[in-house]
């Protein structure tokens, strides 16, 4: 199956949420690389990188369920570079 690297650009603003997008990381733990959280209390906000390497259709899933959710935005960046799981 073919993979990708890419990372997950998070920017928490509703820390209301917090719950559901670990929900949602834990749910697509298999495909995590790596994660860093920054708080920045200046802003009242929190920045997340997640790095994953899964199929386009996975990361673009996952992707997904985290801007769907309430005061969270999330971009993602890939890599041009594929692998196989």
């Amino acid at each position: 199956m073919e993979t990708r690297v890419a990372i997950i650009g998070i920017i928490v603003e509703n820390s209301e949420s917090a719950a559901a997008l670990n929900a949602v990381l834990h749910e697509y733990g298999a495909y995590i690389i790596g994660r860093m959280g920054i708080p920045y209390h200046t802003r009242g906000i929190n920045i997340i990188s997640v790095a994953v390497d899964a199929p386009q259709n996975v990361i673009s899933a996952m992707s997904g369920k985290i801007g769907r959710l309430s005061g969270i935005s999330a971009k993602t960046v890939y890599s041009n570079i594929t692998g196989t799981a």
